[in-house]
């Protein structure tokens, strides 16, 4: 299929730190007038003879993302019409009745896509403990793939990526890491050898809740030839207003994860002393931070709807702060405790992020 490169790719500079990287790269070139960001290209059809040909083959408005993208993770991205339509694109790699490895605590939805597929006989899925790096090795030894989060999603648990791909790429297998929670800015999987990179790009790449899209990051051309194929063929493309919302939010993400990540450890510590709570889950970075209620599943709930600041909802990664109760979910994994509450973080001033979720904490053992 035709590859796009309609959009100007300026290359950032190799010593521009990665927040100069998340402001410049993905905009036109700096002939006069030209304008400053790549402008919103509504088209489904072009003019024949050149590069795009088709509305599904390439837009320059997703160019302009990807350029961006590519540049902070390190390789070649390609976005998608969501996170699911890019974790759907990656499990085709996978041969029919191939294994795949992943965590138990994982995405709810990469879960429940693998269990439909292995339902169906497609694949044989080994749901592993991400922490024992020892198992999840062992488990290596005949999969074709091997998916990672780190932290995981809700239990913020962290995986040895290295010795895991290392072991992973011995037995053949490919290694994909959902780098949705830690972004680029934190973590940079392709740095340790990894072979892909998946993003919900609803999450903290756009981070105003507004945009629904998905990206792949790799660093090999012929993966990346692939699964631009796979994405040409089944048409999981991203709308160009999405496309240019996530590139628009990009533009400060080192901001908003620099904030976010501030008020989350001070959270932390201020929750850590809370008699509400028997456990308060923290990877040490990032915006998200998981607490588990002392009288569980009722006083969880209870939490959600006692809030002013704080919003029930299920997504993460916006500007504004967020929570759930993730076991609300019935395909939520049991092992995940059912007074655990999920909080995304935002940019708030955090002294009205902790009165509001104190009081109602408060509450709850008043």
């Amino acid at each position: 299929m035709p590859e796009d490169s309609s959009a100007p790719q300026p290359s950032p500079a190799p010593d521009w730190k990665p927040s100069t990287v998340a402001v410049t790269a993905g905009r036109p070139g700096h002939e006069p007038d030209q304008p400053l960001n790549v402008p919103i290209t509504m088209a489904s059809t072009y003019v024949a003879g050149g590069d795009l040909e088709y509305g599904r083959y390439g837009n320059p408005t997703w160019t302009a993302f990807e350029d961006a993208l590519g540049a902070l993770e390190g390789g070649r991205c390609l976005s998608f019409a969501s996170g699911l339509a890019a974790v759907a694109t990656v499990l085709d790699l996978v041969g029919n009745g191939a294994k795949v490895v992943a965590p138990r605590h994982s995405y709810n939805g990469t879960v429940l896509q693998l269990a439909d597929l292995e339902s169906r006989g497609r694949l044989r899925t080994e749901l592993v403990d991400i922490t024992d790096t020892d198992a999840v090795v062992a488990a290596c030894a005949d999969a074709a793939l091997v998916w990672l989060e780190s932290p995981t999603n809700p239990a913020l648990e962290i995986a040895d990526i290295e010795t895991i791909t290392v072991a992973a790429h011995e037995a053949g297998a490919y290694v994909v890491v959902d780098n949705t929670f830690a972004t680029p800015l934190l973590q940079k999987p392709l740095e340790l050898d990894v072979d892909l990179v998946v993003h919900s790009a609803t999450k903290y790449l756009s981070g105003h809740s507004d945009a629904l899209m998905g990206a792949v990051v790799t660093s090999d051309d012929e993966l990346y030839a692939v699964l631009k194929g796979r994405r040409d063929l089944v048409g999981a493309v991203p709308g160009t207003l999405e496309s240019y919302l996530a590139l628009r939010g990009l533009r400060t993400l080192h901001l908003r994860v620099e904030r976010a990540q501030a008020n989350a450890q001070e959270l932390v510590r201020r929750l850590e002393e809370h008699p509400a709570l028997a456990e308060v889950r923290y990877p040490g970075f990032g915006g998200i931070v998981s607490i588990v209620l002392a009288q569980g599943a009722i006083a969880a709930d209870l939490l959600t709807r006692k809030t002013k600041l704080w919003v029930h909802a299920t997504s993460l990664g916006g500007v504004e702060s967020t929570f759930e109760r993730r076991r609300r979910w019935k395909s939520e994994p049991a092992t995940i405790p059912d007074g655990l509450v999920r909080l995304s973080v935002g940019i708030e001033d955090v002294d009205d992020l902790w009165d509001d979720l104190r009081g109602a904490l408060d509450d709850l053992v008043g």
